[in-house]
């Protein structure tokens, strides 16, 4: 098993729920405690302990981000006028390799890092490999010309699990993909709740 899937495992088992939304996650298969009691046997988590669980998940989505990463997204988002936890999710989804793992250039968000780090992705026409880059509405971005039929690539397209969200205006057939507008987090698909309040209100009391 390779690092990076070990990795994702990992993070759905400790989380106790399938993150991404696989078929093959370990949690499909048990998501409580063993024995004729599992289901029942879960603690009640404390306030902080909620907190943290969903701060946890959600730097676990985008590819277990660095707290320092994810802290420094927070800051951007408190700066910006409106709602903290809309903005949160709306820096998160204009990451670069948020929006290649969104348009299914590639099957996971570790993937995507890693295809626009090896320089697989076009802004704009022009070769970004910083995954945290932010996409602005109105930008193109497309997979190289070189890379269209890597393996990888010709997979994700076919993955019959996730569908394309709508503030992203994709072309399978060009492996090109605009970024419409930024999303609220009613906007994203994620297979499970995500809680950016309860992130914010860790920030402010941390």
């Amino acid at each position: 098993m390779t690092k990076r899937t070990s990795a994702k495992y990992k993070i759905d088992r400790r989380m106790g729920e399938n993150i991404w939304g696989r078929p093959k996650s370990p949690v499909n298969r048990r998501e409580y405690g063993p024995g004729q009691h599992g289901q029942r046997r879960k603690g009640k988590m404390s306030d902080f302990g909620l907190q943290l669980r969903a701060k946890q998940k959600l730097k676990g989505y985008y590819g277990d981000l660095t707290e320092k990463q994810f802290k420094r997204i927070y800051g951007d988002a408190a700066r910006t006028k409106g709602d903290t936890g809309e903005n949160l999710i709306g820096l998160l989804e204009r990451r670069l390799d948020a929006i290649v793992y969104r348009a299914k250039f590639v099957p996971t968000v570790f993937a995507a890092r890693q295809f626009v780090n090896h320089g697989h992705v076009l802004v704009n026409g022009k070769r970004v490999n910083i995954p945290s880059y932010r996409v602005k509405e109105g930008d193109k971005i497309e997979v190289r010309e070189k890379s269209k039929q890597m393996a990888l690539v010709l997979e994700a397209a076919q993955l019959p699990e996730r569908d394309v969200p709508d503030y992203l205006d994709v072309d399978h057939s060009k492996m090109v993909a605009t970024f419409v507008r930024t999303p609220g987090l009613s906007d994203v698909p994620y297979p499970v709740i995500m809680e950016p309040n309860l992130v914010i209100e860790y920030y402010a009391q941390n």
